[in-house]
């Protein structure tokens, strides 16, 4: 099974800022956006977790796209 810790393709599901363009948040994900949530830190699992809460309010709908990370 591929994880978002072992994906080699290097994707992340990114939470666009609704209010303040160029800020968001970003979290690694497999090529179909799931995240795995039991790699992350728990200061990454808390703001993922919040993004996800505050779509439409703060966030915009996430969207899968290439790793920036690399």
């Amino acid at each position: 099974m591929r994880t978002a810790a072992n994906a080699p393709e290097g994707f992340e599901l990114r939470f666009r800022s609704l209010f303040d363009d160029g800020r968001g948040l970003s979290f690694p994900c497999d090529r179909q956006g799931h995240v795995d949530m039991d790699t992350l830190s728990e200061r990454a699992l808390a703001n993922y977790l919040m993004a996800r809460k505050r779509i439409g309010r703060d966030f915009a709908l996430p969207a899968v796209q290439p790793s920036e990370l690399h």
